[in-house]
């Protein structure tokens, strides 16, 4: 795979199924129009599909319960109102699609009620004379002409969305088949206030309420907590639901009328690095909120909320649980007490990994990465079938040669066991290798194609993959292990990988590199100051360099660098690549985007010029108009440029 194999990137997104209708949207990268491009597609149960709407823009489409109608979001080209993703609708059978929302921001995914008629979503809605809307004297100002923002609470903005309290995202409800005999867009009325964010809306039984995630006592005080609501869809005051033990996501109504979510328990103020669990509630009765119960075991258990909502199917209900790098679709009985991952029946997902789900009935459709493919869509035809893969997105990805990962198990010279890959050339060796480090530091690389090993691989590298301790996927200890702890038995766990992967007699141990972004950029520093012998550069991206000023800095600083390190400045700066820069010796690319608001500018800036002063080897390659997320959802360009740096880099030093 080479940079500008990027356009093969094909990926489907959550299907929606109703009877033989099966819809995906599928987005790629374009590099003609710097933009993602896709559409809607709708997939044959005998395997193959077409184009099913031919918006470039069209995704989140969702099939009423009765099987009339698709809801889908359309945005265009552009800017302004037209540009933004706008709910439409369309015939099952086919036909024109009609707009029905013309919100200032567009809004977010479509959500059905029972009765095929009302649709629930969440937008945001901007503060008069903000974001292209107009103020009190009619003007429409320049964003360097609106008004100062006035801001009182500590989750203020988030890293590629932007400032929250100006625009918070609120519940919407709409008559969609009434609005289809309008001429124009409906005029609508948020169910919720201005004071707290909402998320997650899905529908009652009976739809008479929407469920809905919302900060811990309506964000009255700054909080990572979150609980269930229910708001009466005709309007009205929400009400508490669920109080939960940490944090609430995707809630969904059981046909008994108990409320599923999945959820993160948090004992006193320990809010990182948290296995997310399968809860159940009943519905309260009275005016006090009900207490959840953990179906799913605390330590084995980790459910990937962003796979969608838990979904019932007889006395079991489905969900996607993360485990040594795949994400598995997995049953949990609803009897279920604190069931470990063992018991739990198997679905799909071994040596793969499921990205999200549908269900009609008893059968389910999937999207599942592998080592082959960046996500197809496969369908159950019974629960406890063997998946049917059903498309073949990433033909032309693998026509660009995918190369296999190749397992690797290694032993820390504490006992411990290290899981990961080696993703080797076609060619000969002996090869050079980079020692590749993810995020985080709570996710894990996974069983499926990533183009940042595949791009090195084209190029001749070995590329060494791992989940060291406080990775996600391994068990909640794992995943807590460095939690005041970083730079140690995560270093031992990564050294003791690459140690492992140099015994194949085809890679070079005396060429190695070492790269990572966010987390895996402060590992790349971290390794580069304590153990720069090993390696001969280090390229280290959108990282995290001084846990005191991250503090202050970052969207999520206030309480991610507390939770993992403390606030005993000490110990932050003990904790700190940045405080080791003179250690530093080896060249040092400092690669970061100017809009990233997760680890802000500065920590480059403090990092470049640490090292320049010190008389280290540093360059500074610097994106603009980009975020934290610009090598996964930057712009195709951005994208491109990035890997033909990263290969001259390499190029360069090893």
């Amino acid at each position: 795979m080479r940079p500008v194999d990027i356009e093969a990137l094909t990926v489907p997104g959550t299907p929606a199924l109703r009877g033989d209708l099966l819809l995906t949207a599928v987005s790629r990268p374009d590099l003609k129009t710097n933009s993602y491009r896709g559409g809607l597609r709708r997939v044959d149960l005998g395997g193959g599909e077409g184009p099913w709407t031919h918006g470039t823009k069209d995704s989140a489409p969702a099939i009423s319960p009765d099987g009339r109608w698709v809801a889908f979001l359309r945005a265009g080209e552009g800017s302004g109102r037209a540009a933004k993703p706008q709910v439409h609708v369309i015939a099952a059978a086919g036909g024109d699609a009609k707009r029905i929302t013309d919100l200032p921001l567009g809004a977010s995914a479509p959500v059905w009620a029972p009765d095929s008629r009302r649709i629930a979503f969440v937008a945001r809605v901007p503060e008069p004379g903000r974001y292209g809307t107009e103020n009190a004297d009619g003007e429409i100002p320049e964003p360097h002409e609106e008004a100062p923002r006035h801001i009182t609470n500590l989750f203020y903005r988030v890293d590629d969305i932007g400032f929250l309290n100006d625009r918070p995202q609120r519940l919407f409800v709409v008559d969609a088949v009434a609005a289809l005999d309008e001429s124009s867009p409906a005029e609508l009325t948020p169910l919720t206030d201005d004071r707290a964010d909402v998320e997650h809306p899905s529908w009652t039984a009976d739809g008479e309420f929407v469920l809905i995630v919302a900060p811990l006592d309506w964000a009255v005080e700054d909080t990572v907590r979150s609980d269930v609501y229910a708001v009466p869809a005709g309007g009205g005051e929400p009400r508490l639901l669920v109080r939960t033990p940490g944090t609430a996501a995707q809630p969904a109504a059981a046909p008994d009328g108990s409320i599923l979510f999945y959820g993160t328990e948090f004992p006193g103020l320990e809010e990182v690095a948290r296995n997310t669990g399968l809860w159940q509630a009943p519905w309260p009765h009275g005016d006090a909120p009900s207490s959840p119960r953990r179906l799913t075991d605390v330590e084995s258990v980790d459910c990937d909320s962003a796979a969608g909502p838990p979904a019932v199917v007889g006395d079991e209900a489905l969900v996607v649980v993360r485990t040594r790098g795949a994400a598995e679709l997995r049953a949990v009985p609803l009897d279920a007490e604190l069931a470990e991952l063992k018991s739990l029946r198997y679905l799909a997902g071994e040596f793969a990994a499921v990205k999200s789900f549908a269900v009609d009935g008893t059968r389910i459709a999937a999207v599942v990465g592998t080592p082959e493919s960046a996500g197809d869509v496969v369908l159950l035809s019974e629960v406890d079938a063997e998946p049917r893969v059903l498309t073949d997105y990433s033909k032309a990805l693998r026509d660009t040669g995918i190369r296999p990962l190749e397992e690797l198990d290694a032993t820390a010279s504490d006992g411990y066991p290290v899981h990961g890959w080696v993703v080797r050339p076609e060619s000969d060796g002996p090869h050079p290798v980079v020692l590749m480090i993810h995020g985080g530091p709570f996710a894990p690389y996974e069983w499926k194609v990533f183009d940042e090993a595949q791009v090195l691989a084209e190029a001749g590298y070995a590329v060494i993959l791992g989940n060291p301790r406080g990775s996600a996927g391994y068990g909640e200890s794992h995943g807590r292990s460095i939690v005041h702890g970083f730079g140690t038995v995560d270093a031992l766990d990564l050294l003791t990988l690459l140690d492992e992967a140099l015994k194949l007699p085809d890679l070079d141990s005396d060429r190695v590199g070492v790269m990572g972004g966010s987390y895996g950029g402060f590992m790349t520093s971290w390794l580069a100051a304590h153990h720069g012998g090993r390696f001969r550069a280090a390229w280290s991206e959108r990282a995290v360099n001084a846990h005191d000023s991250f503090t202050g800095s970052s969207d999520i600083g206030w309480f991610f660098a507390d939770g993992y390190v403390g606030t005993d400045l000490e110990e932050q700066r003990k904790r700190s690549p940045l405080t080791y820069a003179g250690k530093i010796d080896i060249p040092f690319m400092v690669a970061h985007s100017e809009q990233d608001w997760r680890c802000p500018l500065e920590q480059a800036q403090r990092m470049y010029v640490a090292l320049r002063q010190n008389g280290t080897p540093a360059e500074f390659l610097l994106f603009p108009g980009e975020g934290h997320e610009l090598t996964r959802s930057g712009q195709p360009r951005h994208r491109v440029q990035r890997f033909d740096a990263v290969l001259e880099w390499w190029g360069r030093h090893l």
